[in-house]
């Protein structure tokens, strides 16, 4: 139970933190190593754009978590009680819905590199599919993210406590 709890709090940030210090650490040495020796692995400028689809749709998930997502947060808290958390409900259901359509598109990318055997340019053996996989996997955590902030929010509507709007950095 320590584990999933510690996997809930932390899995986007890990993930993050890896593949940034992955295309951090690759660019770096290869900077240094095309400019001090005249040498650079051929898979040295497509590996930390992969790992970037990483950074990117696990990051979206986190800012759904943080609730700092894209909002239009000026005008709901304009509205009454029940229009805000109207609102709240409607944004929840438009993010699953948009999900559910970039997983379904995303898994027929990763098929399609897959059953082609896909390689990342300048590999002989990294696939390109294990890349695109942080797309489906990123929304999947999106969903997942949004259900809990569903659930919380209509905990808090019947208990009549105010909406939570964002989290905020440094909250985490």
């Amino acid at each position: 139970m320590v584990v999933l709890k510690w996997l809930d709090e932390n899995i986007e940030k890990s993930i993050i933190l890896v593949s940034y210090v992955l295309m951090t650490a690759i660019i770096f040495v290869e900077v240094i190593r095309r400019f001090a020796f005249g040498q650079q692995a051929a898979w040295s400028s497509t590996i930390p754009i992969y790992l970037f689809l990483w950074v990117t749709w696990i990051g979206c998930a986190y800012n759904c978590k943080r609730r700092s997502h894209l909002r239009f947060e000026e005008f709901r808290m304009r509205l009454p009680y029940s229009g805000q958390f109207f609102c709240l409900v409607v944004d929840h259901l438009v993010w699953i819905g948009f999900s559910i359509l970039v997983i379904y598109y995303s898994m027929q990318q990763v098929q399609i590199a897959y059953d082609n055997f896909a390689i990342v340019q300048g590999t002989d053996d990294v696939m390109q599919w294990w890349f695109y996989t942080a797309t489906p996997i990123g929304f999947a955590l999106v969903i997942y993210r949004v259900l809990r902030n569903l659930a919380d929010d209509i905990r808090r509507y019947r208990n009549n406590e105010p909406m939570m709007v964002n989290i905020g950095v440094g909250a985490d």
